[in-house]
C-alpha cells in the first residue's frame, strides 16, 4: 500500500508539475471536429459494424463447428485457425493494399470462364459482372469487414464455449417435444448459453474499440487516434495529442464497461442465486437450531 501511495503521488505529481502534459490543449484538441468525426465514424461505428459482423459470423461458425457433418466442421476449424493466427494489422494492410494488387476488378462468373468459352467456341470469357474493388479499398467498410472477420474466429470459440456450457438434456427434451434443430439452438441453447457468452464478448467489444485504431493500416484516416495524434503534430505538441485519444477511449470503454455489468447481470439472473422464500426459510432454521 506504501508503494501504491508513493507511485500515485508521484503521478500526481507529474501532472502538476511538467507543462509538456498540457491537459488544457488535450481538452481543446478532444472538441475539435475532425476528432469528434473521427470518434463517430471511426471508432464508435467500426466497433459496431465490426462486432456485428464478428458476433454473427461466430456464431454460424461454431454451429458448424459442433455439426456432425465433417466438412463444416473442418470449414470452421480452418477458419478459426487460419484468422487466429494472422495479426489484424497484417490482414487490414492484406485487404486495403494488398488485394488492390492482386485484384483491382473482381470478375463474376464462371470459374476458367474465358477457356471454357475458347473451348465452347463462345466469346468473351463469361463473366457476367465486375467490381470494382480500388474504390472501396481505402473506405471505412474494408476495415469493418477485416476487423470483423478477425473478431469472427475468436467468437466462434466463444460461443462454441457457450453453447458446450449448456445440458444436453435441454437439447434433448425440446426435440423430444417435436422441436426442429434449429429451433432448438435459437430459443433453448443460444438464451441459456448467453450467461457464457455475454462476459467475453464484453471484453472482446471493449478490445475492439482500441483496435480500431489500425485502422490506419487500410488506410483509414477517419479514426480517433489519428486524428488526436495528428493535431499534436501540427502544433508540435505530441502528448497533448495521445492524452486527448487516451481520456476518449477511457470515456467510451467505460461506457461499454457499464452496460457490459448489466447484461451480466441480465443473462446471469436464477444462476447461483437462492430464491428469497429459500433463504428466509433457512435463516429461519437457522435461528430455531
Amino acid at each position: 500500500m506504501v508503494v501504491i501511495a508513493v507511485l500515485a503521488a508521484m503521478l500526481f505529481s507529474s501532472f502538476l508539475t511538467n507543462d509538456n502534459w498540457n491537459f488544457p490543449f488535450a481538452f481543446e484538441i478532444m472538441q475539435q471536429s475532425p476528432v469528434i468525426e473521427g470518434l463517430w465514424k471511426g471508432t464508435i461505428f467500426g466497433t459496431v459494424g465490426a462486432m456485428i459482423v464478428g458476433i454473427g459470423l461466430g456464431i454460424l461458425l461454431a454451429v458448424m463447428r459442433l455439426s456432425a457433418n465433417p466438412v463444416l466442421r473442418g470449414v470452421a476449424f480452418v477458419y478459426t485457425w487460419f484468422f487466429r493466427a494472422i495479426p489484424r494489422y497484417v490482414l487490414l494492410v492484406l485487404l486495403g493494399t494488398g488485394l488492390v494488387f492482386l485484384y483491382p476488378v473482381f470478375d463474376i462468373g464462371v470459374p476458367f470462364g474465358q477457356q471454357l468459352a475458347g473451348a465452347l467456341g463462345l466469346e468473351g470469357d463469361l463473366t457476367f459482372a465486375q467490381f470494382d474493388y480500388r474504390s472501396l479499398s481505402s473506405t471505412i467498410w474494408v476495415g469493418i469487414v477485416g476487423l470483423g472477420l478477425s473478431e469472427a474466429a475468436y467468437m466462434a470459440e466463444i460461443a462454441r464455449a457457450g453453447i458446450l456450457s449448456v445440458d444436453k438434456g435441454q437439447s434433448e427434451a425440446a426435440q423430444a417435444l417435436g422441436m426442429p434443430p434449429g429451433k432448438t439452438m435459437r430459443r433453448i441453447v443460444l438464451p441459456q448459453a448467453m450467461r457464457v457468452i455475454v462476459p467475453p464478448t464484453g471484453n472482446e467489444t471493449i478490445a475492439m474499440v482500441k483496435d480500431t485504431s489500425l485502422l490506419i493500416a487500410v488506410p483509414v484516416i477517419v479514426e480517433l487516434f489519428y486524428q488526436s495524434y495528428q493535431f499534436g503534430q501540427r502544433t508540435f505538441q505530441i502528448m497533448p495529442g495521445i492524452v486527448a485519444a487516451t481520456l476518449w477511449y477511457l470515456i467510451v470503454c467505460s461506457i461499454l464497461m457499464v452496460g457490459q455489468s448489466y447484461l451480466e447481470r441480465y443473462f446471469g439472473r436464477g444462476f447461483g442465486a437462492v430464491p428469497k422464500k429459500t433463504q428466509q426459510k433457512l435463516t429461519k432454521i437457522g435461528a430455531d437450531h
